[in-house]
C-alpha cells in the first residue's frame, strides 16, 4: 500500500529482501529519520529548553502528539491512550490497579501458550497478592487435535469460573498461531461474571481493527515496535477506559511522569495523577525512542485507516494460506477461517531445522522459525507474516518457491 514510505532490508545483490517478520520488528518509515534528526537537532541546540521550546512547543507534552493517531488504531478517544514505559511494565502497571483479589474473586484466565512475558507477569502477580498459580490461574488452550482456540471454549470457562473470576487477560492476535480472537465476546462474558478485561494487543495493534472504547474493556497494553514501526525496544503503548479517567483512588506504582501537569514542576510529594490513561506514565517520556512513532503513524491515516489495512492484509494472507494448503508435507497451524486471523500464517515444518531461518535468509526471505511448542513433536513452525503496509502479493507468490528450495534442496 505504502511500499515507498519505508527502508526494505536488501541482499548481498542490492535486490529487496522479502520482509515476513513485521509481527516482530515493523520497518523503518523513511520520515523517521528526519523526525529523530529534528530532536536532535533541538537538544543539540536548546538543550534542556527543548522541553518548553522548539518545533511543535517542545518536548514537555510529547506523548499527546501520538494520541490521536494511537487511538484511531485501537479504537478509543485520545484520552484514553498513551504511549509510555515498555509493554510487560505497563501489564505490570495495570494489573496493580485493575487485578484486585478479594475474597473468593481471585482468579485470572488466560490462553494457554501466551506469549512467555504474559506467563511470567501473570504468575508474578499472582504471587505478588499472596495466591498460586496452580490453583489460581486457568489456561484455556486448544481442543485435542486442534492448533487454534475455541471461542465457546473461552466463554464456557469464563461462565464457569463465574464469581471466582478476577481478571480477564486475553491476547487480541496469538503470536504463535496468528490466531484473531473474537475480543468483544470474550469482553462481554468477563464483565457478565463481574470480572475485570485486559487484554494483551502487541500482535494485534496496527495489525487488526480493535473498537477497545466500544468493547468497554478496561485495559489494554501492546507495544509499538511489530506492526506500528515504532522502531527496536519502541516505548509501549496503553489504553484506560474513560470511566476510570478520574480515578485518583486507584491503586498504581505512580511516577512523576504520570503526575498532572499542572502541578507536576512544584516536587511536592503528594501524587495527583493526570486524567486519563496518562495517569499511568512512570518515568520522563523517551522523545527520541518516540519520535519514530510520529512517523509511522500517519501512514495508517495515508493507507485509509484500519479497515483498508484489515481488507490488504485479508488478501495477502489469503492467498498466502491457499499457497501453503497445496504444499505436502506441512501442516497450517493459523485457521482456515479469515476472520479469525490477523497479517500472519503460521505452518508446521516436520524435523527440527534450526538452520532453516537462516537458509530462507540467503534465498531472500526474512521470517521467524520457532522449535514447535504446541505438539511436542520433532519439528518447527515458520511464522509468515505481510504487513500490508508494504508487503506484496507477488512477494507472497514466490514463497512457495522459496520454502520448496530450503525444504528440499537440489543436491
Amino acid at each position: 500500500m505504502l511500499r515507498h514510505e519505508f527502508h526494505l532490508p536488501s541482499g548481498r545483490d542490492g535486490q529487496p529482501l522479502i520482509y515476513f517478520c513485521g509481527n516482530s520488528l515493523g520497518l523503518q518509515p523513511r520520515a523517521a529519520a528526519d523526525r529523530l534528526q529534528q530532536e536532535l537537532d533541538s537538544w543539540r541546540e536548546r538543550g534542556v529548553e527543548g522541553w518548553w521550546g522548539g518545533p511543535e512547543g517542545g518536548w514537555l507534552g510529547y506523548h499527546r502528539r501520538l494520541q490521536e493517531g494511537l487511538a484511531r488504531i485501537v479504537g478509543t478517544r485520545p484520552e484514553e491512550v498513551v504511549a509510555a514505559n515498555a509493554l510487560t511494565v505497563n501489564l505490570h502497571l495495570l494489573m496493580v490497579s485493575f487485578f484486585r483479589p478479594a475474597g473468593k474473586r481471585r482468579k485470572i484466565i488466560m490462553e494457554r501458550g501466551a506469549f512467555p512475558s504474559d506467563q511470567h507477569a501473570v504468575q508474578a502477580q499472582l504471587r505478588y497478592h499472596g495466591l498460586d498459580p496452580a490453583s489460581d490461574l486457568i489456561e484455556v488452550g486448544p481442543r485435542p487435535g486442534e492448533t487454534t482456540i475455541a471461542t465457546e471454549d473461552i466463554i464456557d470457562a469464563i461462565e464457569r469460573a463465574g464469581d471466582e473470576l478476577a481478571l480477564v487477560l486475553w491476547t487480541g492476535v496469538q503470536y504463535y498461531t496468528g490466531q484473531f480472537f473474537d475480543l468483544q465476546r470474550i469482553a462481554d462474558a468477563g464483565r457478565r461474571v463481574g470480572a475485570t478485561i485486559g487484554f494483551d494487543l502487541a500482535h494485534a495493534a496496527g495489525n487488526v481493527p480493535l473498537a477497545l472504547h466500544d468493547w468497554e474493556c478496561d485495559f489494554a497494553v501492546w507495544c509499538n515496535y511489530k506492526y506500528l514501526n515504532g522502531g527496536p525496544g519502541a516505548p509501549g503503548g496503553l489504553f484506560v477506559h474513560e470511566r476510570y479517567a478520574e480515578r485518583p483512588d486507584l491503586p498504581r506504582f505512580a511516577g512523576w511522569w504520570g503526575h498532572r501537569e499542572s502541578d507536576r514542576f512544584l516536587m511536592k510529594p503528594a501524587f495527583h495523577p493526570a486524567a486519563g490513561a496518562a495517569g499511568w506514565q512512570v518515568s520522563t517520556a523517551p522523545v527520541l525512542g518516540l519520535a519514530p512513532l510520529l512517523a509511522s503513524l500517519p501512514l495508517f491515516d495515508r493507507a485509509g485507516g484500519m479497515s483498508a489495512v484489515r481488507a490488504r492484509s485479508l488478501e495477502l494472507t489469503g492467498r498466502l494460506y491457499a499457497d501453503l494448503q497445496e504444499m505436502k508435507g506441512m501442516q497450517l497451524l493459523t485457521g482456515g477461517d479469515p476472520a479469525q486471523r490477523g497479517a500472519q500464517v503460521s505452518v508446521y515444518v516436520p524435523g527440527h531445522r534450526p538452520d532453516l531461518e537462516k537458509q530462507l535468509s540467503e534465498l531472500g526471505l526474512i521470517c521467524d522459525y520457532r522449535q514447535d511448542n504446541l505438539a511436542g513433536s520433532e519439528g518447527g513452525v515458520l511464522r509468515l507474516a505481510p504487513a500490508p503496509l508494504y508487503n506484496t502479493l507477488e512477494e507472497v507468490a514466490r514463497i512457495p518457491d522459496l520454502l520448496e528450495q530450503a525444504l528440499h534442496p537440489i543436491r
